[in-house]
């Protein structure tokens, strides 16, 4: 089944109507299944940047400080031990803890229909035929989103999601963009439920349609 919404030129002004896989864009809030994905993405995202030593990696400490017996004194391996200052860390974080949590792709398709479709449940979601510019540089882009801001009323200020068919075919538009703070031009094969949630507004090139209504997300 398919659904219509309002196409907008790049001034922001209605020239029409197109049509909409129902599947992707009228699918039911699924606030659960909407937070096990996004927290999914932000652990495969997590860098592990934490690392303390333990007594293996310190350097020195290979000579026995002094002999077993006889001294008076505790014995000791290696003055590199946890017991003394400057050596190993006992117990401390390491770069080899793994936070990445399994995405299953259905799960994922499905995260992005129900973003897809909350978005344009509340107007924050326009589709436009085309974007060209004169010439490839930020105050052309930064005039026609603002341009395409009407679209969403009285809710057009906040952050913006450009999805594009792809770089090849409108790489003048990612580097454009690529200066205004708030706003990112993703390819419509890469988008995913974080992107969507991230961003206030989504605007979707006409031309990206046909993939997005396939659902595709990346895990």
């Amino acid at each position: 089944m398919h659904m219509e919404t309002t196409l907008y030129n790049q001034e922001g002004q209605s020239i029409g109507t197109v049509s909409l896989n129902d599947a992707v864009f009228n699918a039911p809030m699924n606030r659960d299944l909407l937070h096990q994905v996004v927290t999914a993405y932000e652990a495969n995202k997590r860098q592990v940047i934490a690392h303390a030593k333990g007594r293996s990696e310190v350097r020195g400490g290979g000579k026995k400080p002094w002999q077993q017996k006889g001294t008076g004194r505790a014995r000791h391996g290696s003055i590199r031990s946890p017991l003394w200052k400057g050596g190993g860390v006992t117990f401390g974080p390491t770069k080899e803890r793994d936070f990445s949590k399994k995405i299953n792709k259905s799960m994922a398709r499905k995260a992005l229909t129900v973003a897809l479709s909350e978005k344009l449940r509340v107007n924050a979601l326009a589709v436009v035929d085309n974007i060209t510019l004169p010439e490839v540089k930020t105050k052309h882009i930064a005039k026609t989103l603002a341009g395409i801001a009407h679209a969403f009323g009285d809710h057009a200020r906040g952050s913006l999601l450009m999805v594009i068919p792809s770089v090849k075919s409108h790489g003048g538009l990612v580097r454009a963009s690529r200066n205004l703070p708030v706003t990112k031009t993703i390819e419509v094969r890469n988008i995913n439920a974080r992107d969507v949630l991230a961003y206030r507004h989504i605007v979707v090139l006409q031309e990206a349609l046909p993939t997005l209504g396939a659902a595709r997300a990346r895990t």
